[in-house]
């Protein structure tokens, strides 16, 4: 019921945004009562006039926004909603609408029945998103089918140079942008209207009427018993069968389910290529125009029972589920790849910040330590100086001292001088005893005074000495402190290599992750390029998927792309080569 309410959101969206005139994102409440009223007539939901009237009561008399209107549209409509509409006539509904506001008005190759299908082919294979769009990849899977059906080769080098053209401010085209697209021929240049006519129409078919075979054969009767023509359509779970290919006059319908078969019959009566459908209560005898028809339609009738025992939707649904799951994950990995590139970044850019940081403390250190430097030497420039003059004061008092020395010597010699004259000039006049006494008094106070200058001058020597201990702890202090300024400016050093080893590894890191995101990218190719040769393969082993064609009352031969240009020689010859390569698979 999920995927059957999306489907109508998309159509009902188309209408209501037809309905927005001034583009303001709010549609009058007098036109949303009429297209709910209409809705309700077309989906077969009970009309609750009473509840349209509580939903839109209100003070404000303005419009209403498509939020505003999306609980009304989902309590009292699409939950009650059955499977027992006409889609086609709910979709016609929707596109009578939109279409005069969003049709171009440029001539198209196309009629505006075409055009009708081309925009419910849109609401089918657009993103579950809104604003809807057909993203890229949908656009190559719709304009294949389209080229195929017309009997065309697909130009992938010209799909490539549209989408190198493609607008990159957009992930998508609109429904209107895709039929200008198709309705302008770029893509089926060579083709008239009437092919590209039957093209969609037959598209359109598969997609969205779930035919998954047609054409003309003859069954046989239950009453009388007679063989007669008719024009059969196989859905997924039902066969029905008419007067014509037209569909107006249905005649009746083959119920399938999963304990139905289907075994191909010998040749009896006159009739050929016959094969067998057994249902529950009924069997049904139908005869095929060649061999080829009867082995297409027994494998696709096969394939449809086995599809109702697997519980699996029809093949193009289950195959827009996958490119749509695939999209996802490749968008997950994608975000998750640059996610991850964010953070590098980040983390890079943090280091570079701390690695800044140091550089700018170690800047500071080694300026700090210069100035440190500076000041020491002054100082110890400023204590040489001191010290120097000291020393030129201590040398230059010693020297006054000596010359102190010598002069007293001096005049100690002359003061001896005198008293030898006096002693000799007294000898006659003193005794010898006195002039003895006189002379040890003399040479006691010359004693008592060199002792005297002695002592004073080892005094100085200690000071001098001291002053020059001093001076050498200076010294050693200063070269301690030098040292342990050396030691912090190496640990900073070793710091700074280490915090560069860091921003390698990052650098390290981050080339890893854009190796890793190249090889995801890479990944997405190989994907890509086997969902590009899917269809190709399935058309080679004429498997589940085959293109749907209508039939020919003529007795010629007809292929997919028109008359055959073989004769029936050749094509025994071709089916008896395939049943060989059969038998060998």
């Amino acid at each position: 019921m999920g995927g059957l309410k999306e489907e109508l959101l998309k159509a009902i969206w188309h209408a209501f945004t037809a309905l927005d005139l001034d583009h303001s994102g709010k549609v009058s409440k007098s036109q949303l009562k009429v297209l709910s009223h209409n809705l309700c007539t077309v989906l077969k939901v009970p009309h609750d006039p009473v509840a349209l009237e509580e939903h839109f009561r209100d003070d404000d008399e303005g419009p209403v926004s498509n939020q505003g209107y999306m609980p009304y549209l989902n309590k009292f409509i699409l939950e009650k909603v059955q499977d027992n509409f006409d889609k086609i006539e709910f979709n016609r509904m929707c596109w009578t609408l939109c279409v005069k506001k969003n049709l171009t008005k440029s001539p198209l190759l196309i009629t505006e029945e075409d055009a009708f299908k081309v925009w419910v082919i849109f609401n089918f294979l657009s993103e579950d998103k809104y604003p809807l769009i057909i993203v890229p990849e949908e656009i190559e899977y719709l304009l294949k089918k389209l080229t195929e059906a017309m009997g065309g080769g697909w130009q992938q080098e010209q799909f490539e140079d549209y989408k190198l053209n493609f607008d990159d401010s957009k992930d998508g085209l609109s429904a209107w942008e895709l039929i200008e697209l198709i309705g302008n021929g770029h893509f089926s240049k060579g083709m008239d209207r009437q092919t590209v006519s039957m093209a969609i129409s037959e598209v359109f078919s598969e997609l969205i009427l779930d035919v998954l075979k047609q054409g003309y054969m003859m069954k046989k009767g239950h009453r009388r018993k007679n063989w007669t023509e008719r024009w059969f359509v196989l859905k997924p779970n039902i066969i029905s069968y008419y007067v014509s290919e037209d569909l107006k006059d249905k005649k009746g319908d083959i119920l399938l389910d999963e304990n139905c078969c289907v075994e191909s019959l010998p040749d009896k009566d006159g009739k050929k290529c016959l094969f067998l459908i057994k249902c529950f209560d009924k069997t049904f005898e139908i005869s095929a125009s060649d061999k080829k028809k009867k082995q297409e339609w027994i494998q696709a009738i096969h394939s449809t029972i086995h599809l109702l025992k697997l519980g699996s939707p029809p093949p193009h649904k289950e195959a827009r589920q996958r490119r749509k799951e695939l999209r996802k994950k490749l968008l997950a990995e994608q975000e998750e790849l640059e996610r991850q590139m964010k953070e590098l970044q980040a983390a890079n850019e943090n280091k570079q910040q701390e690695l800044e940081t140091v550089r700018k403390k170690l800047e500071e250190a080694a300026s700090r330590a210069a100035e440190e430097e500076k000041k020491r030497l002054q100082t110890q420039v400023e204590l040489q100086a001191r010290f120097s003059t000291e020393l030129e004061r201590e040398k230059h008092i010693r020297q006054q001292m000596e010359e102190e020395v010598a002069q007293k010597s001096s005049e100690l010699e002359q003061y001896l001088q005198r008293v030898r004259e006096l002693e000799d000039m007294y000898l006659k006049l003193q005794e010898a005893l006195e002039d003895e006494r006189q002379a040890r008094q003399d040479e006691e106070t010359v004693r008592k005074l060199q002792a005297r200058l002695l002592e004073e001058e080892s005094s100085k020597r200690a000071e001098l000495e001291k002053w020059h201990l001093e001076q050498q702890q200076t010294i050693q202090t200063t070269e301690a402190e030098k040292q342990e300024l050396e030691n912090q400016r190496i640990m900073k050093e070793q710091a700074l290599q280490e915090a560069m080893k860091q921003l390698e590894q990052l650098e390290l890191e981050r080339k890893q992750a854009l190796e890793q995101y190249e090889g995801v990218k890479k990944k997405l190719e190989m994907a890509t390029s086997k969902t590009k040769s899917w269809k190709d393969k399935v058309a080679q082993h004429e498997g589940l998927i085959r293109l749907i064609e209508p039939g020919s009352k003529n007795p010629h031969l007809i292929t997919n792309w028109g008359p055959a240009a073989f004769t029936q020689a050749e094509l025994e010859e071709r089916e008896k080569n395939w049943k060989e390569k059969k038998t060998t698979d």
